[in-house]
């Protein structure tokens, strides 16, 4: 098979860089790069991505030897239906280690056509580091050599107020425009950059904060014979990702025109407001895996796919969803349930095992963002708990004891709160067990037996629990309550 490069694929015209990409892992290439071949190949956008490495130790090398051209397959589950493809990424134009070639970096801030910068560096990776300095080749965080791009091209351009870019990063934190912002105020403030640069990069640089969204298993390695065998040459950047794509940047008019999304098939919504279509993929999709991890575990599950497809289990997920969750979140009803029923296509994926195991990592933590909020907002709204979500609720608790039948439970949390349940769980009294849960600020940031009717609702389905089981307890729980 022949070697995966632009000459072996008459791909050797390059697109002028109009991106500058912080990061090249699996998520970029299968989420902003894909995005940005479809603009090419839908409307002619002609973008060419110059990817930088973030830190030390990379694959920029890798990217090099394959001129950037790599295969994305997307497999998944679209109203049902199993969806299959594949497609060759070809925008990728240059890779760059600034650790190695840092004035190659600092070139990229001189690209005439050059609009926007993209970044994913982990969740960490905007952060302020005080030992950073201008004149380290490069500084470590990305915030410092961002502010050190943008620097050189506010000189190099003499201040020109039209070659400012638009920065768009992808890491998953909230207000991660904002946030990146700051720190690059802050750099140059630190550094004594002038403030004809700050003011340039406020006036004439726009910040967009964004929400992600889409599962990226990433390289196949124990598959990775079965897709080579669909390819007619060698690539070893190969990257798999589900169907589902969603992209939200706050921006206005002026992203529009400068990002045409809404000319392809791609969901990526431009809107003036991203926080509620945060609660909804925090309050939907994040919040239905962890409502269901503890309790899908007790009955017998091992899967995330094996709970939906469960007529039992199944049903309990789809009614915390469209009963309960929805009827929490202040957006268009007919919207949520759009987006309701893809979460579960995507729940129900064959293509991606999903381990309730894997995903039980700090529960408490994720139940606190996740589900909590739901709970509250319904108790509000209808004067009673949602009978699913506590119930989830209470396998959680019932969860956090350590075994069941038995069994060892796959815990995996700050062992504070795994000697916390350790020490509730020595109480004989259900009650006391729910009292100290619910009081503990430090896990929900207040006291939760202030609720009304939770603390009682939790003891019902504790009882039930321990004396049936889950489905019998589950049942016997809805009809009391």
């Amino acid at each position: 098979m022949m070697n995966l490069n632009r000459k072996n694929t008459n791909l050797e015209v390059l697109n002028p860089i109009k991106v500058v990409q912080f990061g090249e892992g699996n998520f970029l290439r299968a989420f902003v790069d894909y995005a940005f071949q479809e603009l090419n190949d839908s409307l002619e956008f002609n973008a060419g991505i110059a990817v930088v490495q973030p830190i030390e130790n990379g694959m920029v090398d890798m990217l090099n030897n394959q001129d950037g051209l790599y295969t994305l397959f997307l497999k998944g589950l679209t109203k049902g239906q199993e969806i299959q493809e594949k497609k060759l990424i070809t925008n990728l134009v240059t890779g760059i280690n600034p650790y190695v070639n840092f004035q190659d970096f600092l070139a990229l801030a001189k690209e005439k056509e050059l609009q926007f910068v993209i970044s994913n560096t982990t969740e960490s990776g905007i952060a302020y580091v005080s030992s950073d300095t201008p004149t380290m080749q490069p500084p470590s965080s990305y915030p410092a050599k961002l502010t050190l791009l943008l620097y050189e091209r506010f000189n190099f351009f003499n201040g020109d107020p039209s070659k400012g870019l638009c920065i768009i990063p992808c890491e998953l934190i909230n207000n991660n425009a904002d946030t990146l912002k700051e720190f690059i105020i802050k750099y140059s403030n630190d550094w004594n950059l002038g403030t004809d640069f700050m003011d340039w990069v406020n006036q004439n640089n726009s910040f967009h904060n964004t929400l992600v969204d889409r599962i990226v298993p990433g390289y196949p390695r124990t598959e990775i014979e079965e897709y080579n065998n669909q390819l007619e040459y060698t690539d070893n950047l190969i990257v798999t990702a589900e169907t589902f794509f969603l992209w939200v940047i706050e921006g206005g008019d002026a992203l529009r025109a400068k990002l045409p999304f809404h000319k392809t098939s791609l969901d990526v919504k431009i809107v003036d407001d991203m926080q509620p279509y945060r609660t909804r993929k925090v309050r939907i999709l994040n919040g239905a895996h962890t409502a269901m991890v503890p309790f899908s575990l007790l009955f017998g599950n091992e899967t995330v796919k094996q709970t939906v497809d469960h007529i039992f289990t199944g049903s309990f997920v789809n009614d915390a969803i469209f009963k309960e969750i929805n009827e929490t979140i202040a957006m268009d009803k007919v919207e949520l349930d759009l987006f309701a029923e893809d979460v579960l296509d995507r729940f129900r994926n064959p293509f991606i095992k999903h381990n309730l195991s894997s995903i039980a990592l700090n529960s408490i933590d994720k139940f606190k963002v996740r589900v909590l909020p739901s709970i509250v907002e319904y108790v509000k709204k209808f004067n009673k708990t949602p009978t699913n979500l506590t119930f989830s609720f209470a396998c959680l608790i019932r969860f956090y004891q350590g075994t069941w039948n038995g069994e060892k439970l796959p815990l995996d949390d700050n062992p504070e709160i795994i000697t916390f349940f350790e020490d509730v769980w020595k109480t004989n009294s259900l009650e006391e067990v729910v009292q100290k849960t619910l009081s503990n600020i430090g896990f929900w940031g207040q006291d939760l037996n202030a609720i009304n009717g939770l603390s009682n609702d939790l003891v019902l389905a504790l009882t039930e629990i321990e004396k049936n089981g889950i489905e019998k307890g589950y049942a016997n729980f809805s009809q009391k309550k």
